[in-house]
């Protein structure tokens, strides 16, 4: 039997190299969904099958996680708990995230997105409501206002990213080409992405430490191939969706509360949140000191304080209530 070629031999390791992520990959996430089902109730909209979190009663607001993260994430900081009290809380796993669908034959900009949240909350019953977007989130917020203005009564915007810059994460959008990043959101960006974590986690809450409710966060939810595929592809479009919807800013009427830590190292709040703020006569700034991006693990008493206000500027029109206001069943 002839001997092995160098080259030759490299490639079966790579090979093998490759099986072996592969099938540590779908071990785990086939573990972390099974330990973490969808906790909440789905809706299906054309055809798209979006998974939300539902409770409280009163004006409704709707909650908009970042990239990377699910609607899971407003209830670890506490803040969908917290705005329940007074409100009708919506908290929709965006296309692609968490438990919801995220077909591959069309681009997902924040517009898309907001069309398909929007008709989501009218088979809701939800006639207006506040939109409250963090990070990635509050440009599919702002497109909610811009193309949705009588279905949003007005805007909270926390770390959101505004206006086009350069930005060194787009590098990492490789697992959203087709066929290569297949293969690397399947076998070696899960695990790169894995021992990335600790240092990502302390940069988005920055200056603080990484607060212990986030600790809790199941990292697997995040590195599953299918959201990861979906997590660069909106790391691909963050510039060029800024660059569109910015030219509209200037249209927009209903009250906006901007929020933004004073330390944030993903988004800059001087080139971001401030310049917004400037922009918009009708909107209210709210710096918080000494943090970082994740605003929402800090400020719960500010942002909630900002939602009232709105819902006071803006009485807004009645809707029916939900049916019932406990807890969504867990849906398998």
């Amino acid at each position: 039997m002839q001997r092995l070629s160098g080259r030759n031999r490299n490639l079966l390791l790579a090979a093998g190299a490759l099986t072996a992520a592969y099938l540590v990959v779908r071990s785990k996430t086939r573990q972390v969904e099974a330990e973490h089902p969808p906790s909440g109730k789905f809706i299906a909209v054309n055809g798209l099958r979006l998974h939300y979190q539902e409770r409280g009663s009163g004006p409704a607001v709707v909650l908009l996680h970042g990239n990377g993260a699910t609607s899971q994430d407003f209830r670890l900081s506490g803040l969908f708990d917290q705005l329940a009290y007074e409100h009708r809380v919506i908290a929709i796993d965006r296309p692609g995230f968490g438990y919801s669908e995220r077909p591959r034959d069309k681009i997902w900009t924040p517009e898309a997105q907001a069309a398909v949240l929007a008709e989501a909350l009218r088979l809701l019953d939800v006639r207006q409501a506040i939109v409250l977007g963090h990070s990635w989130g509050a440009m599919v917020a702002l497109a909610m206002g811009l193309d949705h203005p009588g279905l949003v009564r007005g805007l909270v915007l926390l770390s959101g990213y505004y206006y086009p810059s350069m930005r060194m994460d787009v590098a990492l959008s490789a697992p959203a080409l087709p066929v290569v990043g297949d293969l690397l959101s399947h076998t070696l960006a899960p695990l790169l992405s894995r021992a990335m974590w600790p240092a990502l986690t302390r940069r988005v809450f920055s200056p603080r430490p990484v607060d212990a409710a986030f600790r809790r966060w199941p990292k697997w939810m995040s590195l599953r191939p299918k959201q990861l595929r979906v997590e660069a592809a909106e790391t691909a479009l963050m510039i060029p969706s800024a660059a569109r919807l910015h030219e509209r800013y200037g249209s927009l009427t209903m009250p906006v509360a901007i929020f933004t830590g004073d330390g944030d190292k993903m988004i800059s709040p001087s080139h971001q949140a401030e310049r917004l703020h400037r922009e918009l006569e009708q909107s209210e700034l709210h710096v918080v000191p000494h943090t970082g991006h994740m605003v929402h693990y800090v400020a719960q008493d500010a942002i909630a304080a900002a939602v009232r206000s709105i819902t006071e500027q803006r009485p807004g029109i009645d809707y029916p209530q939900p049916a019932s206001t406990e807890e969504p069943r867990t849906l398998h």
